[in-house]
């Protein structure tokens, strides 16, 4: 255990109380004083541990301080997302933030908790990280000075730009602002202009601003791309020494037909005993991004790869992430394989994992291997002749995987996916909706497989490691949750003292499928719980109902799954891992979780944003039309409604002109006040399109009439 461990697990003791830096030393008998207390600023930095007035060290969590992030709201307050799992959110009003802005690490006071099942109310009192150095947003010109309205509406100040700070931006133009003084009580940050991105509507300059507005690294820098290029593009002959050559085992790549960073391949064989042998090859990444080189640090930096809806900001260059990293059909590739003998029932009778050299058969698509599955097409069936068997084992395999992760109780959401093609010059052409087919399933079952697997033998070697975790629900969140259920006659039941099953989610997905509020349902259901996260501990994964589970399957794009490769091969290579080096891997890991895992966050809302964007761009062209919708959700100032193209946008309520509607909480409905009538979600309506802004990324309906009447 390091020294840090040992320091937070004895203050964690209830005799503990606050000590001076020396007085630690005393306890600990430290000899280097001077590294000692850089260990406390780092811990005092990161708000793990607090320097009171006195000098003196203590927990927050035994001060009644919460650490964590700050989400704004367009409003004005904020939140206080605890880094501790399971503490409520702190509500923290707009003249408590003392200065803090959306996304910084904090330290709040807590001050009361009103009512029951209120959240607790706090003040900032520590800033431990500023998030917002620089703020994308509209230029808009005064006659002394200019301000930028940030993109980001959590933000809740414009910066104030001083004249000599402006950089000649125009008024409607996109730019960048450096924040130079942070805000204050009644006093806006103020900043200067560091880049023009364009003027506003520009084709391109849309998604650029999303890009600025994330940080999102755009170019890898030189001496990243030099430690790359000396990277070979070919295998060299002293590459496969101490692999398994599996270059005689038929395996194909499944993947979407735009996918250039090729991570996994599968093979399939049945053996005498009628037991199912799966392979699963993954790129061995690992092999050739060495641990504290740029190429790592750089691929730490970014965490994961980003893909917009428009490009690809990956996390290695391309020379690796789409060329010697990739599986590319008809070439040897280095890679770890998880090899794995599965009954019939779906149990992993026995399984290997080792360095290999793989050869991929053929590049195949989701469409493809669908074609010959399900659509029996002739041309597709001839032409990979030699593979269909292989595909009808992987499908008979995959619907057993599938069985047996329902028995056991994870919950299986059947979202449909939509996606937006763009034309040569960024315009949405069209928004394609499709639902998971059974080439999906077959790679989606594959993997979760071998992530179990690693992460089962991993934890039984006991080995330093980073697990992909999702904890149950909190008693709150799942109370919100059958308030809104029983307004639709569904209910989650939790007969266990020991926690809620992931097995009562599933029962309600049984129930609602194939009936108007399914999607609505799941989606609340979804809002109801923990964000699955990377942590060094293994917590178990409430939504697979999965004791064990981890990242192992795309090195190329996760750097979690990245790092975990090296463990797993070091394990392999030495049997175990020297003391010194444990401790290290021990104290790395934490770190290396809590990055992954904000990367991941901050990819999944530029994605967001991005598609989110041309969504309502592409509706902007339909203005003035009608279209079939449900009511996906209801508020107080109306409802919001999805049309099948999964656009949603706003009626608000008053645009309903026929009655006087009252917004019944407990129920989620619209009630009016004389006809009596009625808007829930999952309620099938008409609306037609008013606006369709690209800037708020706001749509705006109204309900449709047919002969007079809304409909």
């Amino acid at each position: 255990m390091s020294l840090r461990e040992r320091l937070l697990e004895f203050m964690r003791k209830k005799t503990y109380k606050p000590l001076t830096a020396e007085e630690l030393a005393a306890s600990f008998q430290v000899k280097e004083m001077e590294a000692f207390v850089r260990l406390l600023r780092e811990l005092e930095q990161a708000g793990a541990v607090i320097l009171t007035r006195k000098n003196k060290y203590g927990l927050p969590e035994k001060m009644g301080l919460v650490v964590g992030r700050l989400q704004g709201h367009p409003k004005g307050f904020g939140f206080v997302i605890s880094d501790r799992a399971g503490e409520p959110d702190t509500y923290i009003s707009a003249e408590n933030l003392n200065g803090a802005m959306h996304n910084d690490r904090v330290v709040a006071r807590l001050a009361r908790t009103v009512g029951d099942g209120a959240k607790p109310e706090g003040e900032v009192i520590r800033i431990l990280e500023r998030a917002n150095r620089q703020v994308v947003g509209t230029f808009e010109r005064g006659r002394h000075y200019g301000f930028v309205v940030p993109d980001d509406n959590r933000l809740g100040q414009d910066v104030f730009v001083p004249q000599a700070e402006t950089r000649g931006a125009n008024s409607k133009d996109k730019v960048v602002v450096e924040i130079t003084r942070w805000p204050e009580k009644r006093r806006n940050p103020e900043g200067k202009v560091v880049e023009i991105l364009g003027r506003r509507g520009t084709p391109g300059v849309d998604i650029l601003s999303i890009v600025r507005k994330h940080q999102l690294p755009e170019e890898f820098p030189l001496a990243v791309l030099k430690e790359a290029e000396r990277i070979p593009l070919d295998i060299k002959e002293e590459d496969p020494a101490g692999r398994r050559d599996l270059r005689g085992v038929r395996m194909v790549t499944i993947d979407g037909e735009d996918a250039k960073d090729l991570d996994d391949a599968v093979s399939i064989e049945v053996l005498p005993d009628g037991v199912f042998r799966l392979g699963v090859h993954i790129a061995d990444v690992g092999y050739y991004v060495k641990e504290g080189s740029r190429l790592d640090k750089e691929a730490f930096k970014r965490g994961t790869s980003v893909y917009l809806v428009d490009r690809v900001i990956p996390m290695l260059p391309p020379r690796l992430s789409n060329g010697i990293c990739s599986l590319n059909a008809g070439e040897d590739r280095l890679a770890m394989t998880c090899l794995m003998d599965v009954d019939d029932r779906g149990q992993v009778r026995r399984y290997e994992i080792f360095p290999s050299i793989i050869h991929v058969r053929e590049r195949m698509t989701y469409d493809q291997v669908r074609g010959i599955l399900v659509d029996r097409d002739p041309g597709l069936c001839r032409r990979y002749q030699p593979l269909v068997e292989d595909f009808q084992l992987m499908e008979r395999l995959c619907q057993v995987l599938y069985r047996r992760r329902l028995e056991r109780g994870a919950i299986d959401f059947q979202f449909p996916e939509s996606k937006v093609k763009l034309d040569d010059r960024g315009k949405p052409a069209e928004i394609i909706k499709r639902t998971r087919s059974i080439s999906e399933q077959i790679i989606e079952e594959f993997m979760l497989l071998a992530n179990e697997t690693v992460a089962a033998h991993m934890y039984n070697l006991e080995a330093p490691f980073i697990y992909r975790v999702h904890e149950e629900p909190g008693s709150d969140s799942l109370q919100q949750l059958n308030d809104f259920l029983h307004t639709l006659g569904y209910h989650v039941k939790n007969g266990s003292r020991a926690g809620i099953h992931p097995r009562a989610f599933q029962a309600v997905v049984n129930k609602v499928a194939g009936r108007p509020e399914e999607k609505v349902v799941s989606m609340v259901m979804l809002r109801s719980m923990k964000h699955a996260r990377y942590d060094a501990a293994c917590l178990g994964h409430f939504g697979l109902a999965a004791q064990y589970y981890t990242h192992f399957t795309s090195p190329i794009r996760r750097y979690p799954d990245l790092v975990i490769h090296r463990v797993i091969r070091e394990m392999l290579e030495k049997g175990k891992l020297a003391p010194r080096r444990r401790a290290k891997l021990i104290e790395l890991m934490p770190e290396y979780a809590e990055q992954s895992s904000v990367r991941e966050k901050v990819a999944e809302e530029a994605e967001r944003e991005t598609v989110d964007l041309k969504k309502v761009e592409y509706l902007q062209r339909f203005v003035g039309q009608v279209f079939p919708g449900t009511v996906s959700g209801v508020v107080p100032f109306g409802m919001f409604v999805e049309l099948e193209n999964t656009v949603e946008g706003l009626v608000h309520v008053s645009t309903m002109t026929d009655d006087y509607y009252q917004y019944l909480e407990k129920q989620l409905t619209l009630l009016g006040q004389h006809t009596r009538k009625s808007y829930r979600i999952g309620d099938p309506v008409k609306v037609q399109v008013i606006r369709a802004d690209v800037e708020t990324r706001q749509v705006d309906f109204e309900l449709a009439e047919e002969n007079g009447k809304r409909v």
